[in-house]
């Protein structure tokens, strides 16, 4: 792709290009007074500048972050947030475990796993946009 470019620029501007140092010290001053590369937060526009500015307020608007642990007690259930009031949920009772018991978690108080007893509860959670 590069080589074709070459093709249609004229030997005689190629070797202006090239070999006179004066044009070569224009073009890099001209790259130094534009503060070199611009970083991601210069450059994101849309729904990644509203991640990256949320995620500099310690917010985690599209559930990216790794979710905090959780104890699975009664005191201490998990969370799942949900915009409903009723989600599937699907527990891994054991860590080795292949099989996994779904079972469907309503809005209020916590629930338990049929299988293992680990607590869960619904959270209501908004949309960011």
């Amino acid at each position: 792709m590069a080589s074709r470019m070459f093709l249609l620029i004229p030997r005689s501007a190629l070797r202006l290009l090239t070999f006179n140092p004066v044009l070569r010290a224009t073009a890099q001053r001209t790259m130094g007074t534009v503060k070199g590369i611009p970083t991601d937060d210069e450059q994101a526009t849309g729904l990644e500048r509203l991640t990256l500015q949320a995620l500099k307020k310690g917010q985690d608007p599209f559930s990216i972050l790794k979710p905090k642990k959780y104890a699975g007690t009664k005191e201490d259930p998990h969370i799942v947030p949900c915009i409903g009031n009723k989600r599937l949920v699907g527990c891994l009772c054991e860590e080795d475990n292949t099989s996994i018991v779904w079972f469907w978690l309503h809005e209020g108080n916590s629930q338990r796993c049929p299988s293992c007893g680990s607590h869960y509860k619904l959270l209501h959670h908004q949309l960011p946009h």
